[in-house]
């Protein structure tokens, strides 16, 4: 019986199907339909924005990004955005790691609070920014509290401004940021911990030597991602912040292109500047992560 079959499932002395000659198996197919769905969806994108933003509605074909750099409105976006992301990035980071350790031995409250500190993501940004709105507004509950407790004499401005914008990533991005933290960190072997410390490594020591050099690739990979999210701001830069001021973000700025303008070119434009300096960062954040470690990450589980 085994002669009469092929590897492969062809029988012997067959010619080999299509798929067996151009080295195709069922992994590959079924691949397939991912690899569709981001040439249709993020590739082909790209490519019609890029050649879209040299076509400009007047002047030659690079006028577009002439104007973009030349005139204030449009490249103080960039400092903007960067001033929102880069803080609410870096703190959702720091943030998640302390707890992320707190929570990284397995225990029957674990699952609890970690349960409570990913509910942000059920909410969505929108949800999060009315919160805020009611929560940190003149006449909100926190500053009816910090009046009634005599800690201030008179509610300040939280909202509409850069602090409402700032404290919005932070809630939104925090729970992301959060899980890819702990999955790193329950993923390294406690016993390396553990034969430190028999030698007399201090838990600063430990966190320094062992733990921070293991954990320099997920956190550069976590910091990416919140960041990218986060530097994609617009709901509570528009709910939360001032749309004609200090949160005029790029993606409202190539929104107005598009749809109050109705410059597609100039906003194809905008939006490739705006992939531009996430790439910039994503680049700086992985190249500095080899300052921490060089050698291969073997302390993890599985």
């Amino acid at each position: 019986m085994s002669s009469l079959a092929a590897s492969g499932g062809a029988i012997a002395g067959s010619k080999p199907g299509w798929r067996a000659s151009l080295g195709w198996d069922g992994t590959t197919l079924l691949v397939l339909p991912a690899v569709f769905f981001v040439l249709a969806f993020f590739v082909f994108p790209c490519i019609y924005g890029l050649v879209l933003s040299f076509m400009p509605l007047k002047g030659g074909m690079f006028d577009n990004y002439t104007r973009f750099f030349g005139e204030y409105r449009f490249y103080s976006t960039i400092w903007k955005t960067l001033l929102l992301a880069l803080p609410a990035t870096m703190a959702n980071v720091f943030l998640a790691l302390p707890i992320a350790f707190a929570l990284r031995k397995s225990s029957k409250y674990q699952r609890i609070v970690t349960a409570i500190l990913v509910v942000p993501i059920t909410l969505g940004t929108v949800l999060v920014a009315q919160g805020l709105l009611g929560y940190l507004g003149p006449n909100g509950w926190f500053m009816r509290f910090l009046t009634t407790i005599h800690v201030i004499d008179a509610p300040f401005r939280m909202t509409h401004n850069y602090i409402g914008v700032l404290l919005s990533l932070i809630i939104t991005g925090f729970p992301f940021s959060f899980l890819l933290t702990l999955s790193y960190v329950t993923g390294i072997d406690p016993m390396l911990a553990k034969a430190a410390a028999t030698l007399g490594a201090s838990p600063w020591t430990q966190f320094k030597q062992i733990y921070l050099p293991l954990l320099a690739p997920g956190l550069a990979m976590g910091f990416c991602l919140a960041f990218v999210q986060s530097f994609a701001v617009f709901p509570s830069a528009v709910l939360l912040g001032e749309p004609a001021g200090s949160t005029r973000v790029m993606a409202l700025a190539v929104y107005q292109l598009a749809y109050e303008d109705y410059n597609a070119p100039m906003a194809a434009a905008g939006a490739m500047v705006m992939g531009a300096v996430q790439l910039i960062v994503v680049v700086c954040i992985l190249g500095l992560r080899g300052l921490f470690y060089r050698g291969p990450v073997g302390g993890t589980k599985g």
